[in-house]
């Protein structure tokens, strides 16, 4: 597969993922989000307050090149990917609230974003250098996510007998395109992999860790139900590394200040795999009666 095949084949492989998240959602579903903010402003606060805090502490600690920090720090304000979605429609979490996080992430990161990485550029590199949000990627983001969870939603609107049967398979076809695309990545750059890792490996392993950990451990010790934390753990957990590598290479033409992104893509796959693995093995914590009974 040629990467110019890769990039037409991983949208629609998105796309038809979200259509699969849609069939298990309906609009109940977000109008439950709607009334429980809590979870929302924590999600959001946690990424773009203690993530981008964490990431600038693991640059001063582990003193990393000012070029691979402002990376770094690109990538902490990067908002939640459709992968996100992904890993919680996989790992039962709550689908809508993926969905509300990173459509409201990815507006606030036209802001956010571009505040937080000029303040990277000028302190670690002493520029000022004004960037923007590419507003195609907004867009692409939305219609991956939307259009197709619209679709999948519809579907099981008007045939909910069929929905409930294509559900598993979409599930298993979800986990296996997962697969595939960490493989592809990992074969696609195995001559620099043994770079990459030296250069930032630690730093982006530690920065994946925490945002996972963290990601679940501040929903949970707000008493937020279980499915809904899972929900935040993925989304605070797996950034959108495809607008993190645009901005470094399009907007700041950097390849080094890329190379935090692309790392981040091959751990995050096996750490959330991990944590995904370890949540489901909890068993007992996933949406008891009770915390139904909450939402």
């Amino acid at each position: 597969m040629d990467s110019g095949l890769f990039a037409f084949f991983l949208p629609v492989t998105l796309a038809l993922m979200m259509m699969g998240l849609g069939l298990e959602l309906s609009v109940k579903d977000f109008m439950r989000v709607g009334r429980y903010p809590k979870v929302v402003f924590l999600a959001l606060f946690t990424q773009l307050i203690i993530l981008v805090s964490i990431a600038f502490l693991i640059c001063k600690v582990l003193n990393l090149p000012p070029l691979l920090a402002v990376g770094l720090m690109l990538l902490a304000a990067s908002p939640g990917g459709p992968t996100a979605n992904l890993f919680s429609y996989i790992y039962k979490g709550d689908v809508a609230l993926n969905i509300t996080l990173t459509a409201i992430n990815s507006v606030l990161c036209t802001f956010t974003l571009p505040f937080i990485v000029n303040l990277s550029l000028l302190h670690f590199l002493g520029e000022k250098t004004a960037i923007g949000m590419p507003v195609e990627k907004i867009a692409q983001v939305f219609l991956i996510i939307l259009i197709p969870v619209c679709l999948g939603m519809l579907l099981r609107s008007a045939a909910p007998a069929l929905a409930y049967q294509l559900n598993r398979p979409m599930r298993l076809l979800s986990a296996f395109f997962l697969a595939s695309i960490f493989i592809y990545a990992l074969f696609k750059e195995k001559n620099n992999v043994v770079l990459y890792f030296a250069d930032v490996g630690i730093a982006t392993a530690i920065f994946c860790f925490s945002s996972l950990f963290i990601g679940y451990l501040v929903p949970h010790l707000a008493r937020i139900p279980e499915k809904q934390a899972r929900a935040c753990t993925f989304e605070i957990g797996i950034h959108n590394t495809a607008i993190s590598m645009t901005i470094a290479l399009s907007v700041l033409s950097n390849t080094a200040i890329a190379i935090p992104a692309g790392v981040y893509s091959l751990f995050m796959y096996i750490f959330a795999m991990f944590f995904g693995f370890i949540l489901t093995r909890k068993g007992g914590h996933l949406m008891t009666g009770a915390e139904t009974s909450k939402i």
